[in-house]
């Protein structure tokens, strides 16, 4: 069972990789053509540039990804996993300490044998294209705040559930799976407040007349929003963006002070407006009622499996303690659930369609929409020509020129 189950492994990264290069390769077949469409905003120089920084960022994936995978390969498969789980038993007794001690220690030992792919990616890659505008000073204090806030969620998280598998040894998963909801939607609600500002400064849209225009259109699709604010970005990196954060009444807007600087104020209501079709249309609301779904039958196959008396040995151990056999069923289920990743995929690509729809209906201007997406594309320098396959195995968001082309027939038929 151990080498069927490393054959799967070894297969399914096989793929990844396969897919990775027919990307790469689409990519230099392709690159050099500027699509229909985006002439006057991505010239053959900003097309080059893109295709540059999209083949650098995936050589340094492809080799980050060869490293963690050589180490899973070690870790599970070579023995590691049974000694690492000897030496945390014998720091303690503790079933509780056992369990924040092996997540923990792994975690860090992790972060820090992946710190010099982090530090080429800022300081040399994000940096050679221009991107990078983050300090040394900075990058250390966002990893030891990061990582501190890290510890303390994750050894609360740890602690809760193991008191709660040995106070109910036979129902631990349903009140687990409780637990982890409940925390989920906490952290969704004092995110905002909290833990975002730890790492950037928040403040009210500065733009003259852009907060009106904004709450015009919330107005018009009936969504109040508690603030518009713009983040300091650009302290870190001049890529942009927009997003949503928070749930119920904390719930706001916030814009990257770069995208304020890229884009007209009829281009951000129409971003934004997109944004708010996800919240209209249930889009979160039914994935975050997916995602618990999955997560209560994924608690309930990790409690039949963790009663298995052959779990261990489907990766040729005798015996490991109980956070041990946690990492093998986290093992299979990533195995198990690699065929998903399409269908969530293309699940995604309808529901961003579908907010295109409704931001266009809202704003009455898809136009604006389609010249920010191409925006976004040129300044983020974005791969324009992904492969058809590639895209609709991983691709959340469909490919920008399949969405420029269809808000531009929604503009015609409109």
């Amino acid at each position: 069972m151990t080498i069927l189950l490393f054959s799967i492994y070894i297969a399914i990264t096989l793929f990844t990789y396969w897919l990775r290069q027919i990307n790469l390769r689409h990519l230099r077949q392709h690159g050099n053509t500027v699509p229909s469409g985006f002439e006057s905003a991505i010239s053959p120089e900003t097309l080059a540039r893109s295709t540059a920084y999209t083949l650098d960022s995936s050589r340094l994936g492809l080799w980050e990804s060869l490293f963690d995978n050589g180490l899973l390969i070690i870790f599970l498969f070579a023995g590691l996993l049974h000694s690492y789980d000897s030496l945390i038993q014998g720091l303690t007794g503790s079933f509780i300490s056992q369990g924040i001690l092996f997540f923990l220690l792994l975690t860090w030992l992790q972060t820090i044998l992946e710190l010099p792919f982090s530090l080429y990616g800022t300081f040399v890659i994000e940096a050679r294209h221009g991107f990078n505008t983050m300090t040394l000073r900075l990058w250390l204090s966002d990893l030891l705040k990061s990582q501190t806030l890290g510890a303390v969620m994750l050894s609360l998280v740890i602690a809760v559930s193991l008191l709660l598998v040995q106070w109910s040894p036979g129902y631990w998963w349903l009140w687990v799976w409780a637990f982890l909801a409940l925390f989920s939607l906490f952290m969704m609600f004092i995110s905002p407040y909290v833990i975002e500002p730890l790492f950037n400064k928040f403040e009210p849209v500065t733009a003259e007349g852009l907060q009106g225009e904004i709450e015009t259109m919330m107005a018009r699709a009936g969504l109040k929003v508690s603030r518009v604010m713009q983040m300091d970005a650009s302290r870190r990196s001049k890529h942009s963006n927009a997003y949503f954060t928070g749930i119920g009444k904390v719930k706001r807007i916030v814009l990257f002070d770069t995208l304020l600087q890229q884009m007209t104020h009829a281009e951000i209501v129409a971003v934004l407006a997109h944004e708010i079709g996800h919240w209209k249309l249930r889009h979160v609301l039914r994935r975050l009622l997916m995602v618990e779904v999955f997560m209560l039958a994924g608690s309930w196959a990790a409690f039949r499996l963790l009663q298995w008396q052959g779990l261990t040995g489907l990766l040729g151990y005798d015996d490991l303690s109980f956070p041990a056999r946690l990492i093998i069923v986290g093992f299979i289920a990533s195995l198990a659930l690699f065929p998903v990743t399409p269908i969530s995929a293309w699940l995604s690509r309808r529901d961003e369609y579908a907010a295109d729809r409704y931001a266009c209906e809202i704003t009455d201007n898809p136009e604006a929409l389609a010249t920010a997406l191409i925006k976004l594309s040129a300044e983020n320098l974005s791969n324009l020509h992904p492969h058809p396959f590639y895209a609709r195995f991983y691709y959340s968001h469909p490919p920008v020129i399949e969405r420029v082309r269809y808000l531009r027939s929604l503009a015609k038929t409109g």
